[in-house]
């Protein structure tokens, strides 16, 4: 069987990896076509705030560890162009320029995203910096050696958690998001809230609300960024305005989602017989509305990449959805969600009921007992779960993962109030602030939950 990978960064290598020890005979041939594989681009900021001081770190593969699971590695080699009737592949090798034709039995199709650029003008004036890979994030760290006020362009994770690692460098920093609010897509304002206070207490400035309109330049590099309200000087920009998927190669191919997101089946399979895919390229089941959606993260790519490998003969293991899950640290907050928010569902149409509670997450008794605040999203009628969020300065954010398991399995609100949790007062209540949220929500039942000494 030969096989060939378009791609090598989350779901490429857990494909590659579980491929090659799946099937010892394959003859595996991977087309990557910068010069490094496997970049956790999730530790950027951690690496440019200086957490993370060896890079080597953000590194979980290489191609000496996939050679030596008889994996042919082609580093910057570019595909032109694929032919899936035909089964080939035409090649562009970037060092040398010259092309050639491959074939494959089974392509897995693993090229990622890419950030959106929007098309303005001084867009391509220095200092306008992406954040998406190994070498973006070196620029980044280099050109703000010597800026003193540093705009991110989007309040999603990667601009939020940039602003913060900036701010402790000592840059004066602006953050600019068309939206109303930060992460808007992944919390509610009584959330985001908190963060963009944290903010405000630390001096960076918040342009929520307005649209980049243009950049302005001084000797070829940026110094103003021009809104649909105003101006901000600035010696360095970095744009994190979202992804979108790297499909271009496929188009007219294969079933795709409006932004081009490649559809698959719970095998991972295209519409393209022996095409998969996997990872930011491609669509994924969303359990709480149950519709394919592009939700780019680390975790739904490297799940889908190993289910490449054990479905690439046969229909052997389907994939379960995604309820979206992710977590963030913002100076003292430890914030994570899952599936919904709010927002979220009424824009679906969804007819919801929330429950919030703010709790001490461990008795009184003990030396500390930090706050924490938990937000359900249900259905009306059938009061099925629909998403989740978390945010206290204790670390409480397993709790995220153990709803999306809920919210997985269609369980309700009402089951959530009598779910077994261990008691133990270094951890947590007699009542896990999991089931006061859904005793509070249970009809006609006081919104205190019982206490037990």
């Amino acid at each position: 069987m030969k096989v060939a990978v378009i791609g090598c960064t989350h779901a490429g290598t857990s494909a590659i990896v579980n491929t090659a020890k799946l099937y010892p005979d394959a003859q595996i041939t991977v087309y990557e076509r910068n010069d490094n594989i496997s970049f956790l681009s999730c530790g950027i900021a951690l690496y440019v705030g200086g957490v993370v001081k060896d890079p080597d770190g953000l590194f979980y593969s290489s191609p000496q560890k996939l050679d030596e699971l008889g994996v042919e590695t082609k580093m910057k080699h570019e595909i032109i162009s694929v032919d899936t009737d035909r089964k080939t592949l035409k090649v562009r090798n970037l060092a040398t320029e010259d092309t050639f034709e491959d074939t494959y039995d089974k392509l897995i199709v693993t090229t990622g995203s890419w950030p959106i650029v929007p098309k303005l003008e001084g867009i391509d004036l220095n200092n306008i910096l992406l954040c998406k890979n190994y070498d973006h994030s070196n620029a980044i760290i280099d050109k703000a050696q010597g800026a003193k006020h540093i705009t991110v362009v989007g309040a999603g994770y990667i601009g939020v958690e940039l602003v913060e690692a900036f701010q402790q460098n000592g840059k004066q920093v602006t953050l600019i998001d068309s939206a109303d609010r930060i992460l808007n897509k992944y919390l509610d304002p009584e959330f985001s809230g908190k963060i963009e206070e944290s903010f405000r207490e630390k001096g960076i400035e918040m342009a929520m609300g307005q649209t980049v309109t243009s950049f302005q330049g001084q000797d070829g590099k940026v110094n103003k960024v021009i809104t649909d309200k105003g101006e901000i000087d600035t010696d360095l920009v970095i744009l994190c305005i979202g992804f979108r998927p790297n499909t271009e190669l496929l188009k007219g191919q294969v079933d795709m989602l409006k932004n081009g997101a490649i559809v698959v089946d719970q095998y991972m399979q295209s519409s393209k017989q022996d095409v998969y895919a996997a990872g930011d390229c491609c669509s994924v089941l969303y359990n709480p509305t149950g519709k394919m959606m592009y939700i780019p993260l680390a975790t739904n790519a490297v799940r889908m990449g190993t289910l490449v490998a054990r479905n690439l003969v046969q229909p052997t293991t389907p994939y379960m959805g995604t309820q979206g899950t992710s977590g963030l640290k913002i100076y003292e907050h430890n914030i994570a969600s899952t599936g919904l928010t709010e927002g979220a569902a009424k824009d679906e149409g969804l007819q919801v009921d929330t429950v919030t509670i703010t709790d001490h997450y461990r008795p009184e008794f003990m030396p500390t007992f930090e706050e924490v605040t938990l937000k359900v999203v249900y259905e009306q009628e059938t009061r099925r779960m629909l998403g989740a969020q978390v945010i206290s300065k204790a670390d409480m954010t397993q709790s995220i993962n153990t709803l999306s398991v809920c919210i997985q399995n269609r369980m309700t609100i009402d089951q959530l109030a009598f779910i077994d949790f261990f008691f133990q007062p270094h951890y947590n209540k007699p009542w896990n602030f999991l089931n006061t949220a859904g005793l509070q929500a249970l009809p006609g039942v006081e919104t205190k939950a019982p206490v037990h000494s």
